[in-house]
């Protein structure tokens, strides 16, 4: 089993970034599965293109994206990925969409395709405050996930896919524990029922 885990490079004058922290510090294997890592440009017009070519390379049974959410303080699953960008700020390219669709022509949303309850139950259970959301936001992690699950559904692929995002107040080493753990559920578990 191969899982693909993404995470993006630093934005709006931070050094780190959150998400790429906790997905380097992860390990090569996680049970019976390699691990492939992958850092994200925070663009909307770019960051689902070296995803979508990992999963040409790699061809992954699951691709798991993780970005950073400022102000919550738990990791959350994402349960839904909307047809919309929007932005109160410029991505790192400079570009500040308001209320475009990601796809002219694509449904109004994507649902995850992971076992996200299952995930936050494992998290929780390995002492990573965790719960689940409803919503990926409409900046660049919306975008993400929404043009992964797009593609996906377009090709009619077996591989899962969703999103992961992690607060800024936990530490890296913490927010690792958390992916591992939703990894390690992604592997035994099936879809979201």
């Amino acid at each position: 089993m191969k899982v693909l885990v993404t995470g993006f490079e630093p934005f709006g004058g931070d050094e780190i970034n959150p998400s790429w922290e906790a997905v380097k510090g992860l390990p090569e294997r996680i049970g019976t599965a390699d691990v492939i890592k992958l850092r994200l440009p925070v663009s909307f017009r770019r960051c689902a293109c070296p995803a979508i070519e990992a999963i040409g390379t790699h061809r992954p049974d699951a691709v798991v994206c993780v970005g950073a959410a400022g102000k919550r303080l738990e990791v959350t699953p994402e349960r839904v990925a909307i047809n919309v960008m929007n932005a109160r700020q410029p991505d790192n390219d400079g570009f500040r969409p308001v209320d475009l669709p990601i796809h002219d022509d694509g449904p109004a949303a994507y649902v995850s395709t992971l076992p996200v309850k299952e995930m936050v139950a494992c998290m929780e259970g390995a002492g990573i405050p965790s719960k689940l959301s409803n919503t990926a936001g409409m900046y660049v992690c919306n975008t993400l996930m929404y043009r992964l699950l797009d593609y996906l559904s377009r090709n009619n692929s077996g591989t899962r896919a969703g999103f992961i995002h992690v607060p800024k107040t936990l530490a890296p080493e913490e927010l690792t524990r958390g992916l591992v753990a939703a990894i390690e559920t992604i592997i035994t578990k099936g879809t979201e029922d």
